[in-house]
């Protein structure tokens, strides 16, 4: 009795690990299949004409953005991170103005604003000093950065200077991408309906002007 329970067991062993050997290269199988079809992928907000795709992915998770920024995170003094990706497809070079970037958000009193995105800088100032007088608006392309003599200030501006969008001429069948801020008072929520408005772009060396963009955070209606 002692060896048919052996036997059985040794057997019963031997089945299952065939079976996971089994499962795992049906698995292997269906990930080397060309024709096994791909996950999703999230479709972002975005505005295409005129070759040029503007793209827009806001930051309104709190865990999201302070894993992004770490220390220098906008999140945590109520400003939004706003992650624009500017890609031309077309065979011209394009600039845009990306100092007249806006975003549009809707009121409780069912108005609208207009925020002027903030620069690395102010940003950096209103999380080193949340309590303190607001920023001053800098242009957003200063040419060489400009110390504030606030040596804690200085240090948040380094860590957000290379994330912030701070190129403006795309060139044909390339793309640029960084983030701009904008200060929604801690209220997150506004992104819900609020639109990037991107008003000023230009096909070079040609000067023309291309119709406005407006890159809408709320979801599609449903059909």
């Amino acid at each position: 009795m002692k060896i048919r329970r052996a036997v059985s067991t040794g057997s019963i062993a031997f089945i299952v690990l065939a079976c996971i050997a089994a499962d795992s290269f049906v698995q292997l199988s269906h990930a080397n299949d060309p024709q096994a079809p791909a996950p999703a992928a999230k479709v972002l907000p975005h505005d295409t004409h005129d070759g040029l795709t503007i793209q827009a992915d806001p930051y309104t998770d709190k865990a999201r953005s302070k894993d992004k920024f770490g220390k220098a995170d906008p999140y945590a003094v109520g400003i939004l991170p706003v992650e624009v990706t500017l890609r031309n497809d077309g065979p011209s070079l394009i600039r845009v103005d990306i100092n007249t970037i806006q975003l549009q958000v809707m009121l409780r009193n069912g108005g609208h604003q207009d925020l002027d995105w903030l620069a690395a800088e102010d940003v950096a100032q209103l999380i080193a000093h949340p309590a303190g007088a607001g920023a001053p608006g800098r242009p957003k392309i200063a040419g060489l950065p400009i110390p504030s003599g606030d040596k804690k200030v200085d240090k948040l501006a380094e860590i957000l200077k290379p994330l912030t969008l701070d190129a403006d001429t795309i060139a044909p069948k390339a793309s640029i991408h960084g983030f701009v801020y904008f200060n929604v008072n801690h209220d997150m929520s506004l992104s819900d309906s609020a639109v990037l408005y991107v008003p000023d772009a230009v096909i070079l060396p040609s000067k023309k002007v291309l119709m406005f963009f407006e890159v809408s955070f709320a979801p599609p209606a449903q059909k």
